[in-house]
């Protein structure tokens, strides 16, 4: 009991110290360089992929400052559609924007949650969060993490709080959110090998538009 309030204790005293670090005014955050997403590769393995814009109206509600949304298809046909969106700054309000309230706002009904892990090297393991929702007769996987210097991030929770040790520390609160999307037409086994084949492919490539 001790030991679990002294850790309740720290994690309020770095959450307001947080609070104070990410909305305190002034201050400069120190970005590294980085390319713009629109620049990820079209071919990736044997996917080839095709732009997927989003209304302008949506992009200025959700506030990111680069996003990538396209539809992806391998040698089969099968489409997996993937969005990125990357805030360079978290101060100003414009923050990551769960999937789990997004698309139930958009009709989705959320199905099930769980976590899910895919390798995209041999030793490296990533863990991110197993969504799947439907509407009407459609349902679809939904593999999704936070991206934050470095680090891939699973939990809502633990986004907000390494968002905050790096305002302290690192002087920057940018990052991203890198959702995919499978429709599962052919059930939700085929769908999440689609959706890791995928993200496999991806992953090793995120540092050059979301920085360490």
């Amino acid at each position: 009991m001790i030991d679990m309030t002294r850790r309740l204790l720290a994690t309020v005293v770095l959450l307001l110290g947080g609070i104070l670090v990410v909305h305190a005014p002034g201050g400069t955050e120190q970005l590294p360089p980085r390319q713009p997403l629109d620049r990820l590769p079209f071919q990736l393995g044997g996917w080839r992929g095709g732009d997927d814009p989003i209304e302008k109206r949506i992009v200025e509600a959700v506030g990111v400052d680069d996003y990538l949304s396209r539809v992806y298809r391998d040698p089969s046909g099968n489409a997996v559609q993937i969005y990125i969106g990357y805030y360079k700054s978290q101060k100003t309000g414009d923050t990551f924007h769960s999937p789990k309230n997004c698309l139930p706002g958009g009709g989705w009904l959320p199905v099930s949650s769980e976590t899910l892990t895919f390798s995209p090297a041999p030793g490296e393991r990533v863990a991110a969060n197993e969504y799947v929702v439907e509407k009407g007769l459609d349902s679809d996987l939904v593999i999704y993490w936070y991206q934050l210097q470095g680090r891939a991030v699973e939990s809502e929770y633990w986004a907000k709080v390494w968002m905050v040790i790096d305002a302290m520390t690192r002087h920057r609160t940018d990052g991203a959110l890198v959702r995919i999307c499978v429709p599962m037409t052919r059930g939700k086994t085929a769908a999440i090998d689609q959706g890791v084949a995928l993200a496999r492919l991806i992953y090793p490539r995120l540092a050059d538009f979301v920085p360490d």
